[in-house]
């Protein structure tokens, strides 16, 4: 038993690995299927994220295409590749992005490319290297930059966040926020799209515009197909003044127009079919006309208006211009004999000669010239340039080679000669020429094929070692090992086939067939395969044999119903037997009101009745009390036991308040049941008054009641105009409806126009009082600078002062005056 114990313990293990090795192997060979899936499902993500663009946007979708295809090579691994040094773009990798063809490229690799451009164009074009400012081409669309706008920092697509933080669940080198760049053209709208790469989808907003001609009405469209046409004839008036446009609506000016009619030309001498869109013309003949000096004639071809006056007539200079003189055109303007004094080409020396005409001659002073190089001097015309023959002996920018120009001047041009030096793909050699550092990878491609060679990729040389193998279309052609007569459909691929997934189909010792995978090619684990010689031997890894399995035992589902015929389950056909369905029991007890509680048993006495069930020998008795309901609004229980039937009448009286809540009420159970709502009301009821207060402040004049009081208020109360004089006694309800009103007469107006009299007469006698004050002060001050007068004032002379009565007497009689005048209006 020890043995056989041992043995099947064994057979479990190797099975178990067998399994695991086998889902491993199924996993592996369905990698490719799951990556077109991924890729399936990326496409869908990015369809429904441009749903709302694609199905709602009249206009050009080219732009939404760029974007789409932009932000699909984002999410794809190793998809974005650097135009320079032919590297993918990784996700942990500072980038740039073209504005103009928005190309992603490493940082670094457009920051070198940018010195290189800006090094090399200053080295073939300025002499003097370096001191100029040449802008620094796209590698990809040629887009040109400042040498300021050389990017320095790693900004995200819509250049918000500098050094974007990697998140998994946001585009690769995004900031996760609104993209907010403005549309190209500008139309004052925004992107409303995440931080992207790529151009900006076209505007989605809505805007009312109408046609190119404004004849029809305005439209909502999407402000990037804003611009519409209605297709109606234009009927704007062409540039020739005599027709219209006959075009449907367009945008733009309008055509030339393409009728033909007779025009003469500017001058007015000939006549000539021409079209209306160009009614100017001239003809080849030579004006003619005497000019006002009368000795010579306009030389102009066919134009417009007077010649003018002679070219001739007027003061006229001297070649040098430094003398003028007056004389008729028939005469040519002499020379001064004066020198000439213009400054030579040089632009050191003049012209020593005298006064002539024509150009001056070349500068043929000798001067002490000094070479480029500044190492020479040496006396020689001035017109000629001097380069000495010393060779320079820099190093130039490689640090490898001289320079060996000819009288250079400093500033070395890059080196000229070819690097040489082996690629990193060990097979080819540097074409670039001669730099510092390390080389740019191949610019060579190398083929990658499948296994059937159907499917082709070129990638960068030196990267088809690590590079997979393209995904091929091709359905793969190797024969079946198992016994099917077919293989399952998959693509081509490298390795073994993965294993049969068809369903077995070999018929069972029960009949049904079986429904598992293709188990012809199972892989078990070796037992005995490799005996160890000590405990100093590393275990080996366990070897696994390709071998057929039996089938497993038969799970087709057969219906089997339970003890109690409660339910019919499938249970596997291996272990299809009667069996409990774990529920109540559920027959009717002979109560008529319970049901059994036991778990699903065997009855051995079944009557065929109406339901089909009946209790048995087996079923468990009825031992509860009655839980039939009561009648509505009884709340007593029956006091029978479990019974069949209804119950009796409830005989036991309620004690409830009445509808106000200030009254207990004694009423029997029956009666309240059995009536209806009128009875209800009545027996509930006190019959006193309602305690209730209405919303206007008085208390419900009815007797006790259920529900809301009525808002028809019927005491009377007293209502007064707005000044309060006028009063009246109206019923409280109409008041609260705003029906009954009572205005102020005649009189009441009187009285507060008198008021308002009072009140300003007051404010004016304030106002006066308020200058006197001032004026006072005024004069006092005006004394104290002044100063006292010597022996100016009389001894007698005494300041007689006013008492406080005689000072604020009309402040006070006043308003005492205008509160009388109220009083006896009132």
């Amino acid at each position: 038993e020890l043995s056989s114990q041992q043995k099947f313990d064994e057979i479990k293990k190797a099975n178990q690995a067998a399994a695991k090795k086998l889902v491993e192997d199924q996993f592996s060979s369905s990698s490719e299927d799951d990556d077109e899936d991924a890729e399936v499902k990326q496409g869908k993500i990015l369809a429904k994220t441009f749903t709302i663009y694609t199905s709602q946007t009249d206009g050009d979708a080219s732009e939404l295409e760029r974007t789409r295809q932009y932000m699909n090579e984002a999410f794809q691994s190793g998809a974005m590749t650097c135009l320079i040094c032919i590297a993918s773009v990784k996700r942990n990798q500072a980038v740039w992005s073209c504005c103009g063809c928005f190309c992603i490229f490493h940082l670094v690799c457009i920051q070198k490319w940018a010195k290189d451009s800006l090094f090399l164009v200053s080295s073939l074009t300025d002499d003097d290297f370096g001191k100029k400012d040449y802008p620094w081409p796209c590698p990809k669309c040629r887009f040109e930059y400042k040498r300021s706008e050389t990017p320095s920092r790693y900004y995200c697509y819509c250049g918000k966040v500098e050094n974007p933080t990697l998140d998994p669940w946001l585009v690769p080198h995004s900031c996760g926020q609104t993209c907010e760049r403005e549309f190209k053209p500008p139309c004052g709208h925004k992107c409303l799209l995440l931080c992207h790469p790529g151009p900006c989808p076209p505007c989605p907003k809505m805007v009312t515009t109408t046609c190119h001609c404004k004849k029809a009405k305005p439209v909502p469209r999407r402000c990037s197909a804003k611009e519409w046409s209605c297709r109606l004839p234009c009927g704007r008036m062409l540039l020739c003044g005599q027709h219209t446009c006959e075009n449907s609506c367009h945008a733009g000016d309008c055509q030339p127009c393409p009728r033909v009619s007779k025009q003469r030309c500017v001058c007015g001498r000939q006549t000539a079919e021409r079209l209306c869109a160009s009614p100017q013309w001239q003809c080849d003949e030579v004006c003619g006309k005497r000019l006002p000096c009368g000795n010579h004639t306009c030389e102009r071809v066919c134009h417009a208006g007077p010649c003018g006056d002679c070219p001739r007539s007027g003061k006229r200079s001297c070649p040098c211009e430094k003398s003028k003189f007056t004389l008729p055109c028939t005469e040519d303007v002499p020379t001064c004999g004066d020198s000439c004094d213009k400054v030579l080409e040089c632009g050191i020396h003049k012209c020593s000669q005298r006064c002539h005409r024509g150009p001056c001659e070349i500068c043929r002073q000798e001067v002490e010239k000094q070479c480029r190089c500044g190492k020479h001097t040496k006396r020689m015309p001035c017109h000629k340039p001097y380069l000495c023959e010393t060779k320079c002996t820099k190093i130039r920018d490689c640090q490898k080679h001289q320079c060996r120009r000819k009288c250079c001047s400093g500033n070395c041009p890059p080196c000229d000669q070819v690097c040489g030096r082996t690629l990193g793909c060990r097979n080819h050699k540097c074409p670039s020429g001669c730099h510092r550092g390390s080389c740019n990878p191949c610019p060579e491609t190398v083929d990658v094929k499948c296994n059937c060679g159907k499917t082709v990729i070129k990638v960068p040389c030196g990267r088809e070692r690590t590079i997979k193998p393209p995904k091929c279309k091709q359905l793969c052609s190797r024969p079946p090992t198992c016994h099917h007569t077919t293989r399952e459909k998959h693509y081509c691929h490298f390795g073994r086939c993965p294993p049969c997934r068809q369903s077995c189909q070999k018929t069972l010792t029960c009949g049904h067939l079986c429904p598992v995978s293709c188990h012809d090619e199972a892989l078990v684990k070796q037992a005995g395969f490799h005996q160890s010689a000590g405990p100093w031997e590393q275990p080996s890894e366990p070897a696994f044999i390709q071998t057929a399995l039996p089938c497993p035992p038969c799970e087709v589902p057969v219906p089997v119903e339970c003890l109690g015929q409660h339910e019919v389950s499938p249970l596997p056909c291996h272990s299809a037997n009667p069996y409990s369905c774990k529920r109540f029991c559920g027959r009717l007890l002979d109560c008529q009101n319970h049901t059994c509680m036991r778990e699903c048993h065997l009855v051995t006495k079944l009557d065929s009745s109406a339901d089909g069930k009946k209790v048995g020998p087996e079923c468990s008795q009825c031992e509860e009390e009655c839980t039939k309901p009561r009648p509505s609004g009884c709340p007593h229980p029956c006091v029978l036991p479990c019974h069949p039937g209804d119950c009796p009448s409830c005989l036991q009286m309620l004690k409830i308040k009445c509808h106000c809540k200030l009254s207990i009420l004694y009423i029997e159970c029956l009666k309240l049941t059995r009536a209806d709502l009128k009875e209800k009301e009545l027996l509930i009821s006190c019959k006193n008054q309602c305690p209730k207060e209405l919303p206007c402040g008085h208390r419900c004049k009815e007797v006790c009641h259920s529900g809301s009081c009525p808002l028809n208020c019927s005491q009377k109360v007293k209502l007064r105009c707005l000044c309060k004089r006028l009063k009246k006694e109206i019923q409280c309800s109409k008041i609260q409806e705003g029906q009954v009103s009572l205005e102020c007469d005649a009189l009441c107006k009187e009285m507060k126009r008198k008021a308002s009299e009072i009140k300003e007469a007051e404010a004016k006698a304030a106002i006066e009082e308020e200058k006197r004050r001032q004026q006072a002060e005024l004069e006092a001050f005006e004394n104290r600078l002044r100063g006292r007068r010597k022996n100016k004032r009389r001894k007698d002379e005494v300041e007689v002062e006013q008492s406080s009565w005689q000072k604020y007497k009309n402040l006070i009689m006043l308003p005492m005056f205008g509160v009388a005048v109220v009083m006896v209006a009132w």
